[in-house]
């Protein structure tokens, strides 16, 4: 079957493989930006109060951001490549519009690759202070990173800073490109996710091993942190996710029927818990009378628009665009009660639940946390389908049209299963062999995780 010009089959592929690359990388691109930071807080807390479990926790994680850098890098060059390999109808057209934030992410990517690469080595032969700061440039340039990368991924849901004149790409403003409306409330939810991936990932490692019988201090601390960064970070997610929502609402009124599975355009509109989009109606859902034009519009009677109100072949696959947004939201909510739960009891006695449940809930909340992540791009990309720049270029009209793309998703598959072996690893037997130890850190004992 030939869509566009396009095999079928080489479409699907080629979409296949973009979402596998941006599925993985973006898992790693989270600890890079959120890890940093939390990294050098121990440290700062380590020299600040002579406790050397900090310091050691600083230490150990950070050989765990080295690796994790080394292999989003891989996985980063390899979006790169596809970008132009599958996708020359987009960037062929339209990379002058959108090439500032990748050139702007490059630098970014260099100057973490250089501090990084300083904050490892000179752990042992710098003073605290200036090592503590060379770590400063590593953290802004990780948030930086995200926030170009996002910029571009905005521009293509609200594409702004060009106009087409005789079937061509004129007055290009990349600034304007870059600062397009879905830039703020995408970068910022990005950015507390990625920190909510890096905060939950990690301490759920520790309430792991909590769970096995490690109360000590190493471990209470390895846990403490990094969840009380994500339980903080949370409820702000939550806010920024309602903004997020309300701009689809206002701006992608198609993505948000396919998110509730409204049909017919009408004003009171439920908001739709569960449910299967099936007969060109939502069906088995738990309805919230008037929820969802409370929710979008702020007004319990306001109207919103139904998928049948444009064309079935310009809509997104309902059932996967609404049930990615039930998980996502699902998720957070559950995290959310998590968060509160760690909160009340710190409040009550400056200290996290000692409930078993409550670290079985916590160590599932690292993995909880990227599903939700993972859910919401598949929201934020197959929401847009069937526009890789919405309402301007389709997907099809931007693929590669060669043939044989199927192969290259088969190569790339095995690559990715190839890093993650690799990459967990490395990690595992890190977690097994002790780092060397600084005289002042000789007398922190316990068995090392992570």
């Amino acid at each position: 079957m030939v869509q566009a010009g396009v095999v079928v089959a080489d479409l699907a592929a080629a979409r296949m493989q973009m979402a596998l690359s941006l599925g993985w990388h973006i898992v790693i691109a989270c600890f890079g930006v959120g890890m940093p930071a939390i990294v050098l807080f121990a440290e700062w807390r380590g020299h600040r109060t002579g406790d050397a479990h900090f310091r050691l926790l600083a230490r150990r994680w950070a050989r765990a951001m080295g690796v994790l850098f080394a292999v989003g890098a891989v996985s980063g060059t390899i979006l790169s490549f596809e970008m132009g390999l599958l996708w020359p109808g987009l960037m062929g057209t339209y990379g002058e519009v959108i090439g500032l934030p990748f050139s702007l992410e490059g630098i970014a990517f260099f100057i973490e690759a250089i501090f990084l690469g300083i904050y490892l080595y000179a752990w042992d032969r710098l003073p605290p202070v200036p090592h503590m700061l060379s770590a400063v440039p590593i953290v802004m340039a990780g948030v930086a990173s995200a926030f170009f990368v996002v910029t571009a991924n905005a521009w293509m849901q609200q594409p702004t800073g060009f106009d087409v004149a005789g079937g061509r790409v004129v007055a290009v403003d990349p600034w304007a490109a870059m600062f397009n409306p879905a830039t703020p409330p995408q970068t910022a939810h990005m950015i507390l996710a990625a920190f909510m991936v890096a905060g939950f990932g990690m301490a759920s490692v520790y309430a792991v091993a909590m769970l096995r019988g490690r109360r000590d201090r190493y471990h209470r601390l390895g846990f403490l942190l990094p969840f009380t960064v994500a339980a903080v970070i949370t409820p702000v997610q939550v806010g920024v996710g309602d903004w997020a929502a309300r701009f689809v609402a206002d701006n992608q009124p198609v993505k948000l029927a396919a998110m509730e599975g409204v049909y017919e355009s009408a004003r009171g509109v439920p908001l739709h818990l569960g449910g299967v989009a099936t007969g060109g109606e939502m069906r088995y859902a738990l309805e919230i009378p008037n929820g969802l034009s409370l929710l979008a519009h702020g007004d319990p009677q306001a109207e919103v628009m139904g998928l049948n109100e444009v064309p079935a072949r310009d809509r997104p696959p309902v059932n996967v665009v609404h049930w990615a947004f039930q998980i996502m939201v699902g998720i957070g909510v559950a995290l959310l009660a998590l968060s509160a739960w760690f909160g009340l009891a710190w409040r009550r006695r400056r200290d996290f639940p000692r409930s078993r449940w409550f670290l079985r809930a916590a160590s599932l909340s690292g993995v909880a946390s990227v599903l939700a992540l993972e859910a919401g791009w598949v929201v934020t990309e197959v929401g847009r389908q069937p526009w890789i720049v919405y309402g301007v270029l389709r997907v099809s009209e931007a693929v590669n049209p060669a043939p044989g793309l199927a192969y290259g998703f088969i190569l790339v598959a095995a690559v990715y299963a190839v890093l993650t072996a690799g990459t967990v690893y490395v990690l595992r037997l890190m977690a097994r062999r002790p780092v060397p130890i600084a005289p002042q850190e000789s007398d922190v004992t316990g068995e090392p995780v992570v």
